[in-house]
């Protein structure tokens, strides 16, 4: 199975139709049906409620049955089980930036007050992230305290076959990766719309710079070999969404601008990109995340999917 992706004005709230079928439903043990994700041992309730049951039509031998389930509601699945399946009592765990991720965030606040979980402690990646931590009575410190993680949960703006990612689309990348590669098992979490062939059309490449001579850092950025073709953006307005929305340049957690890089053609080395990126004077780090991923968890029409250690390959 393939799957291509969507213009990223697709991706709205609206709910999606997701049919599955009892008599192909995948029997791999890496495969999470969509229904028995929905109604799991830990109850995921989805906006409140049970995921509402449509209308069950019964065509020659096979039930088919339509559940609708918002792009939200398929975040919700795979943060709640990346939480379940890796979050341990004891653990240090790295707790990411996003949409996505807070639901991963909410769960660690439920299993910590229902007593599942004791005795852990948690690394933001933001200071959004960090806030809503404290509202949950999550217990925090920094890399200053503890340099090494068990496991870091977070979300994604791009996965390509080779696990490859971009991230920073919500301006976190440099907390994100500092946090992330020191965790034993960094485990991505997203729904379907994130995968792709290759990394550069589908979402700009977050890049995190100093705020001296802005630009000229970006006409070198621009200029870099592996990213020919490349059309370095400034982020206005706020830091968390690349599309721009204020008139004040976009300020980092950290006090430096954002420079979304557009492509018209994959990026053809990610690996060089990364290096090249990350070579350059004046760039702080970049949203290329190669080699860091040990599992990515996918929601999606086939239910859940796991690639990745102790998961299968990629089959987008």
């Amino acid at each position: 199975m393939s799957f291509s992706r969507l213009p990223s004005s697709r991706f709205r709230p609206s709910s999606i139709v997701i049919v599955i079928r009892s008599s192909t439903i995948p029997t791999h043990s890496h495969t999470l049906p969509l229904a028995m994700a929905l109604r799991t041992s830990h109850s995921l309730k989805l906006n409140n409620t049970t995921a509402p049951r449509r209308n069950t039509h019964k065509i020659g031998r096979t039930n088919v049955r339509a559940m609708a389930a918002s792009q939200d509601e398929l975040k919700k699945l795979v943060g709640y089980k990346a939480v379940d399946d890796h979050v341990k009592s004891g653990m240090t765990v790295g707790l990411g930036t996003g949409s996505t991720a807070a639901f991963a965030v909410e769960r660690v606040g439920q299993l910590l007050k229902d007593g599942t979980l004791k005795d852990i402690m948690c690394i933001p990646t933001s200071v959004r992230t960090k806030e809503q931590a404290e509202e949950l009575g999550i217990p925090l410190c920094t890399l200053n305290e503890r340099s090494e993680l068990d496991v870091a949960i977070d979300g994604a703006d791009e996965v390509d076959p080779s696990l490859f990612l971009v991230k920073g689309g919500g301006g976190a990348l440099l907390r994100e990766k500092m946090v992330e590669i020191m965790a034993k098992k960094f485990i991505v979490i997203v729904d379907e719309s994130k995968l792709c062939k290759a990394l550069g059309p589908g979402f700009p490449l977050p890049v995190e710079i100093t705020p001296f001579c802005h630009e000229h850092t970006m006409r070198v950025v621009g200029s870099l070999p592996a990213l020919k073709g490349c059309k370095p953006v400034l982020r206005m307005g706020s830091s968390a969404t690349n599309k721009p929305d204020g008139d004040e340049i976009a300020i980092s957690d950290n006090g430096n601008y954002l420079v979304d890089l557009h492509f018209d053609t994959p990026i053809a080395d990610t690996a060089a990109a990364a290096e090249q990126l990350k070579n350059t004077v004046g760039v702080v780090d970049h949203g290329l995340f190669v080699g860091m991923t040990y599992q990515v968890v996918v929601a999606g029409t086939d239910g859940i999917r796991v690639a990745g250690t102790d998961g299968e390959a990629a089959w987008w």
